[in-house]
């Protein structure tokens, strides 16, 4: 009985151990299946990854727009693309420094930039510190003086700091900042970076603020100079809240002065705009906008300003826009034209007071070179010098010679010019040329004697019925006979030559507006610069040379396709081209020396209806006079 029971006891435990296997076969076979289905679902998964990243490979990401294509990094500076960088920090401070003291860095005209990383600090940490260095300075007075040496001021003068720090820490009137300032500059060239440099290094050494670059930790320089909130260079100095605040160079932009005249509107804080162009280095002046924006406006507006301080102003109006003005004003209005009664012969003789100046006869003579180039074209060398020796004998067959005493004889005209070059051997082909001049279709205009007297202090010529071939001719010779009556006597005058892009068309006469530019200084002269077609007058050597002699620039409305070139010449942040091209009429930048705001430009009712230059309120007032 016994017997039948272990049989059956083991016959179910083996039993037992065959279902266990066959369970743990299937599990193990279920297991198999799971494990594949994971793998294959990570498989999946991974060429989802890997499909995305060819994709996203394949697209524009702002990292993509924003990063360099280059980056080389040097031991004193970094080649970004064409650019080169370097990245100073400030180390030393004076122990006193002036309110707004990064103002005149920040007006340069160049690109940079300045990165400000203000931590505060525990004032109860602080005092405990400064109570020890309290004991430390105390200590080492008290140990000098028992050695007998002289009294050390800078002990005293730092012993006074840190107790009037402690006392305005300890009332809460000043709280304690760790500060540090970086700055990371741009050029073009390696040269041009280190004057950058000197510059920047000059500037702040004389206030005592001692600059080092970050050599060997460019890259972590220029990461810190980034918009990215990371101090990577880590060079602090301890600042109060007063010295702290001097750091800030957030100022508004003012352009107000004890005297002048009014420019207009601040359109920062609503203050005036009062200035001297006088005061400037010098007095010359350009502006630029597009037809339309109110440049010849705003002109208007400062002559007639400016003449209330009894300051001469002089005009040169090719679209006749000013003569409302000098008649309203009592003015003389002088009509250069070949139907005006008006003459100005281009032979007279300048009347020199500056002995520097030289010979009369011979500033006449090279005068007469540039005009009659403008008249034949090119020359040969030749054909210079048989004109050089025709314009003496011209001078000469009046009896006019080097004798200061022969100048206030009656001056030859063209007609004595050419009959002279008629009769000299190479000569008669300029004489051909200078018939239409003389007895031609252009007769009269530029062959008779002077009949125009400027004497009254506001003179415009008019030059708008002059063709367009005789223009650049015309305003060569007005301009160069306003000259000599400003070497006349030195007073304080202003100069307006409106579209002076006519003029940048020819070299001679550009050049001549170039030299006018640099010696006007000498003769207390302003010249004002107005055009509307920037990319003539920028895009010439001359041009740019006007705009680098003008101390003023008043920059109106622009078009999009002279932006660039004026952001480039003006070096314009993206906020002041964006203020340029969506400018309202009369609105714009005001630029003087190294400071410029945004201008508004704001005449009084009498004013406006002078200057005014609208088509509509002209015929409205022309028909309220008829009625």
């Amino acid at each position: 009985m016994i017997f039948f029971k272990k049989k059956k006891q083991e016959n179910e435990d083996i039993l037992k151990d065959s279902l266990e296997k066959d369970l743990v076969k299937k599990n193990e076979s279920e297991g198999i299946a799971v494990q594949e289905k994971e793998n294959e679902k990570n498989i999946n998964k991974s060429k989802l990854l890997e499909a995305q990243k060819i994709f996203e490979q394949g697209m524009v990401s702002v990292r993509d727009i924003i990063s360099p294509s280059a980056l080389k990094i040097e031991f004193d500076h970094i080649r970004l693309e064409n650019k080169f960088v370097r990245t100073f920090y400030i180390t030393t401070y004076p122990r006193y420094i002036y309110t707004n003291w990064l103002s005149p860095i920040i007006n340069y005209d160049s690109s940079f930039d300045i990165a400000l990383f203000i931590t505060p600090m525990d004032s109860q940490a602080v005092l405990e510190n400064l109570k020890k260095k309290v004991g430390e300075i105390t200590s080492q007075i008290r140990i000098e003086q028992e050695k007998g040496k002289p009294r050390d001021p800078t002990l005293e003068y730092a012993l006074q700091d840190v107790e009037s720090l402690r006392d305005k820490l300890s009332t809460g009137v000043d709280k304690f900042f760790q500060v540090a300032i970086y700055f990371t500059l741009y050029a073009d060239s390696l040269d041009a970076l280190n004057v950058f440099v000197r510059r920047l290094e000059t500037n702040l050494g004389g206030n005592l603020i001692y600059t080092k670059p970050a050599s060997l930790r460019m890259e972590q320089g220029f990461t810190t100079g980034l918009p990215l909130g990371l101090d990577q260079l880590d060079v602090r100095r301890n600042m109060d809240t007063e010295a702290l605040s001097t750091v800030f160079p957030f100022s508004t932009a003012d352009l107000t002065q004890n005297q002048g005249i009014l420019y207009g509107i601040n359109k920062h804080n609503n203050s005036l705009v009062l200035f001297d162009r006088f005061q400037m280095e010098n007095a010359n002046m350009v502006v630029f906008a597009k037809s339309g924006a109110g440049k010849s406006y705003a002109v208007k507006l400062e002559a007639i300003r400016h003449l209330m301080f009894d300051t001469e102003v002089i005009i040169i109006d090719p679209e006749r826009e000013y003569k409302l003005l000098a008649e309203t004003l009592g003015g003389a209005y002088v009509e250069v034209s070949l139907n005006s009664n008006n003459r100005i012969n281009p032979f007279d003789l300048p009347k020199v007071i500056d002995k520097d100046e030289g010979d009369p006869l011979r500033s006449a003579i090279i005068n007469m070179h540039a005009i009659l180039k403008l008249m034949f074209g090119e020359l040969t060398a030749i054909e210079e010098s048989i004109l050089d020796k025709a314009l003496i004998d011209t001078y000469s067959s009046a009896g006019i010679t080097t004798d200061p005493a022969t100048h206030d004889r009656p001056m030859p005209t063209m007609e004595n010019l050419q009959r002279i070059l008629a009769q000299t051997s190479g000569g008669q082909n300029m004489a051909i040329k200078l018939e239409k001049y003389t007895t031609g279709s252009f007769a009269g205009i530029f062959n008779k004697p002077t009949n125009v007297d400027i004497g009254r202090q506001l003179v415009v010529f008019d030059i708008r019925d002059l063709e367009d071939v005789l223009r650049p001719i015309g305003m060569h010779l007005v301009l160069n006979f306003i000259w000599n009556r400003v070497k006349q006597s030195k007073k304080r005058r202003i100069l307006i030559v409106d579209e002076a892009w006519i003029l940048m068309q020819h070299q001679d006469s550009a050049q001549f507006m170039f030299s006018v530019a640099k010696r006007a200084r000498k003769y207390w002269l302003g010249l004002s610069t107005i055009t509307q077609d920037v990319n003539d007058f920028l895009g010439d050597k001359y041009g740019k040379a006007i705009v680098t002699n003008s101390s003023i620039q008043l920059l109106l409305k622009q078009s999009s396709a002279a932006i660039d070139l004026v952001a480039q010449t003006f070096n314009l942040t993206q906020g002041e081209r964006m203020t340029l091209l969506d400018a309202e009429v009369g609105t714009g930048l005001f630029f003087a020396g190294l400071n410029h705001v945004a201008i508004h430009i704001l005449p009084s009712y009498l004013e406006h209806q002078i200057i005014t230059t609208n088509p509509n309120e002209i015929a409205e007032k022309g028909e309220s006079e008829n009625f």
